[in-house]
């Protein structure tokens, strides 16, 4: 659908902005030769009401010359900048919630043409603890929104609910790195509910950022189906090149790179970097939302989230 949006946002842009150049350069100057060549042959002096009658443009050409500088506005602002996503899911909890509308900035990871999506300007590339949007691999017509854990050549195993990353050698290492895990101090249990239990809260502390995550202890491992590596452990990922490995923030409740591989570098959409408007759902006693409504009618403005994503 996204696609589909910035295929009709270029058409209209293009189409108004050729009728805006035309009735610039051309459409506005006859007129205004019209208008003098009336002015000369009658007798009497035109009103100002059949001079702008005269000058007038049609209503086609009116309309396209005033929204051309809108659509192009955020044709730019849209392609090139930020772009406006919702999330849909509970998959990122608890740094993103159901009903955050966030802004993605697309300019951090290079530029690209608003439809076929190939990058003329490098610009920099993701890192460790990003949160990112991309075009999920298995059907690149759907978003999604996951934290960036392993980079190109990283090793990452997730076992026992614990991360472990081994970061690719570079030559800038003088020896290279072993696996280290990554250490997940506990916050508390109870804040956070997947509908039959309650889940505990971690914070991360990844080598360059520190996030809160979310585990289910009740739960196991759903080891047997994950995205099966040649020459890895079940439980173990090695990064291709031009390639990232993702994972959600609730653990237990994501579908992610675990399950089905990795996002290609030509997917990434931009990076999650603030929370622009935030809605919650939930029908308490006190909503002034009736039952009998739809559920996706907002119960209230969460105002404390709207800020920047840590």
């Amino acid at each position: 659908m996204a696609v589909y949006f910035s295929i009709f946002l270029v058409i209209v842009t293009f189409v108004t902005g050729i009728v805006w150049v035309a009735d610039k350069f051309y459409l506005a100057p006859q007129r205004k030769l019209k208008l003098e060549a009336a002015i000369a042959d009658s007798a009497e002096d035109l009103s100002d009401k059949e001079k702008s009658k005269i000058e007038e443009p049609s209503a086609l050409v009116d309309t396209a010359v005033q929204i051309f500088p809108v659509i192009a506005f955020v044709l730019v602002l849209r392609s090139f900048l930020y772009e406006p996503f919702q999330i849909p899911s509970g998959s990122m909890m608890p740094t993103l919630l159901d009903g955050d509308f966030i802004l993605v900035n697309k300019f951090n990871y290079g530029l690209k043409d608003p439809v076929a999506r190939n990058k003329f300007w490098e610009n920099g590339l993701p890192e460790r603890g990003d949160i990112v949007v991309f075009k999920y691999p298995v059907d690149p017509n759907i978003d999604y929104i996951k934290r960036v854990i392993g980079l190109p050549g990283d090793r990452v195993i997730y076992r026992n609910k614990s991360l472990y990353i081994k970061p690719v050698c570079t030559p800038e290492h003088e020896t290279c790195p072993e696996f280290e895990q990554v250490v997940q101090d506990f916050v508390g249990t109870g804040e956070y509910n997947d509908g039959r239990f309650d889940l505990s809260r971690y914070t991360s502390r990844m080598p360059n950022q520190t996030h809160d995550i979310l585990i289910n202890n009740n739960t196991l491992p759903r080891t047997q189906h994950y995205f099966p590596q040649p020459g890895t452990a079940r439980d173990e990922f090695v990064v291709p090149e031009g390639q990232y490995f993702v994972m959600g923030d609730n653990r237990d409740n994501s579908l992610d790179g675990r399950f089905w591989g990795f996002v290609p570098e030509e997917n990434l959409v931009g990076q999650a970097v603030a929370i622009w408007m935030s809605f919650a759902f939930e029908r308490g006693e006190d909503s002034w939302v009736p039952d009998w409504m739809p559920g996706w009618i907002p119960s209230s403005v969460r105002f404390s989230r709207i800020g920047g994503i840590e």
